[in-house]
């Protein structure tokens, strides 16, 4: 018998594609760029031009175009990750772009009259008597000397006080204590009081103290000092919170007291995050104005004793300067940009101390 065969009929079929389509690298700048320019072209169309819609529209429509792009050729996973990546990078612009604007108008402005003679004289007016005319000399010497001597104090005040208590509620006070809770919850209100209620309180002090005029740097000391303590207690007891237990345990195990070993172990292991946490605090409240305008009042007289008569220091000199300016308004008004930009030069200093500080101090990994 012969086997009859049966032709198999076969099929191609394509394979199965395990990866979906890519969009080109360079579209996603591209589809920004057009968006920006078909806003830009539709509002001078309709005849006007705002930056601020310009770049609220021109996000809006590109995070629909790519959106769309995506979702067609990639797919509906890689499309979401894409107008979510969009939405993150334009919330971080809308967040860089006022701090951008603020830094660039105190630069601009305050440029013009920096000078050595400004940071190193004292500013004022003066009766010119061959002119008959009230001359303003632009100097900043008395705010500088001021903005250290009543920071400086109420670092003095703060940074003991601060850390004492940190230690306390974290080496030594037990999770019920009533102690512990209610120094907490002091310092949890102590953080959001305004500022102003701090100058208040400390003027209210001294005029009870030493009389009606109680105007002093070591009040606004005072005032400054209650806004750092709840700042040092809290970034102190977070670095403490971060050492080991097993560092403790160990030491106690060689028979260390409790005291040695806060000192020797917790503290200095955590030396650079509370370092860092104080100059932090001191580049946050050197730029306060009401409570040191209400505690210290201002002048252009140079003073550096803090316990008599007026201080001046660059925040208010700035606010002054600008909201109660002299004969000569342009000159107040650049002094004011003057102390603006030192107050920031002052600030972005401190900030790189921090981060040197926290370089110098941190664990060493062997």
């Amino acid at each position: 018998m012969s086997e009859l065969t049966t032709p198999v009929a076969t099929t191609s079929t394509p394979p199965l594609s395990l990866t979906s389509g890519q969009l080109p690298r360079f579209i996603e700048p591209i589809v920004l760029v057009v968006s920006l320019a078909v806003i830009a072209a539709l509002q001078l169309v309709l005849g006007g031009f705002n930056v601020a819609t310009w770049l609220i529209l021109s996000a809006i429509v590109y995070l629909l175009a790519i959106g769309v792009f995506s979702a067609i050729v990639e797919g509906r996973r890689k499309s979401t990750d894409r107008v979510v990546r969009g939405l993150v990078t334009v919330a971080f612009v809308l967040a860089v772009a006022p701090l951008i604007s603020t830094l660039w108008t105190v630069f601009s402005k305050g440029m013009g009259v920096m000078s050595w003679d400004f940071i190193t004289k004292v500013g004022g007016t003066a009766f010119d008597p061959n002119t008959l005319a009230v001359v303003s000399t632009p100097g900043a010497l008395q705010a500088i000397v001021g903005t250290l001597i009543i920071t400086g104090i109420a670092a003095l005040i703060s940074v003991p006080i601060g850390i004492l208590a940190a230690v306390y509620l974290v080496e030594y006070a037990q999770p019920k204590n009533p102690l512990r809770r209610t120094i907490t919850f002091l310092v949890d209100v102590m953080t959001g009081i305004p500022s102003i209620v701090a100058g208040l309180f400390a003027f209210s002090l001294f005029a009870l103290i030493v009389g009606p005029k109680a105007f002093s740097g070591f009040s606004a000391s005072i005032a400054l000092s209650v806004l750092m303590i709840p700042i040092v207690i809290r970034s102190t007891e977070e670095m403490l919170r971060l050492v080991p237990t097993d560092l403790r345990e160990a030491s106690f195990a060689l028979g260390v007291p409790r005291s040695i070993t806060i000192i020797k172990v917790v503290l200095r292991t955590a030396a650079s995050g509370i370092i860092t946490g104080v100059v932090l605090a001191v580049a946050r409240v050197i730029g306060e104005t009401a409570p040191i305008f209400i505690a210290a009042s201002f002048t252009d007289n140079f003073n550096s004793d803090p316990f008599n008569g007026a201080m001046q220091t660059l925040p208010v000199m700035a606010y002054t300067a600008y909201s109660f300016p002299g004969q000569d308004i342009d000159a107040s008004q650049a002094q004011a940009w003057g102390a603006a930009l030192l107050l920031v030069i002052l600030v972005v200093i401190f900030n790189l101390i921090a981060r040197i500080v926290a370089m110098v101090f941190a664990p060493k990994a062997r």
